[in-house]
């Protein structure tokens, strides 16, 4: 997460402002893109594409290749954490304009808390939060009334 305890509270407080359950149960907003993503590794790709084009559509071109990567990462977390959920297994993603910022949100019926570890470059896995930590301006997560969690990423943007 940011260091700085002020940027940390801007993230925080934009992210209770959005209200994660109420956007994913369809209260969408100008600016707000909602995709359910099945469980599955392929739902990467869409998670990936659809962020791209909407971030493009919203005219954040700069922008479009860091948030799809930042993307990837939370799917390919929901979709492994996930596996271990009971019942349902859905992932939603969620974008969110909030300007002069972009939120980028997984939703997933995970209740274990994400947690950063130090990267360690040799090995296959355990460098996604890293890369999100480093791709965003902060991250973090919320706990959903229905069970589970939203892991968001915040960005600030230009425009």
């Amino acid at each position: 997460m940011v260091e700085d305890p002020l940027a940390t509270a801007d993230c925080l407080q934009i992210t209770r402002e959005v209200g994660f359950d109420h956007l994913l149960m369809g209260g969408g907003k100008p600016y707000t893109t909602a995709c359910p993503l099945p469980f599955q590794a392929d739902s990467v790709k869409t998670a990936r594409d659809v962020t791209r084009s909407t971030l493009r559509g919203w005219g954040l071109h700069d922008l479009s290749d860091d948030a799809a990567l930042v993307v990837s990462e939370l799917v390919t977390n929901a979709v492994r954490y996930a596996m271990y959920a009971a019942g349902r297994r859905e992932i939603e993603l969620l974008l969110m304009r909030v300007a002069p910022h972009v939120l980028l949100a997984v939703a997933d019926p995970s209740d274990e808390v994400p947690r950063r570890k130090e990267p360690d470059f040799i090995s296959e896995n355990g460098r996604g939060l890293y890369i999100v930590e480093t791709y965003s301006q902060c991250w973090g997560w919320d706990p959903l009334a229905r069970g589970g969690k939203a892991v968001w990423a915040l960005f600030r943007t230009e425009s």
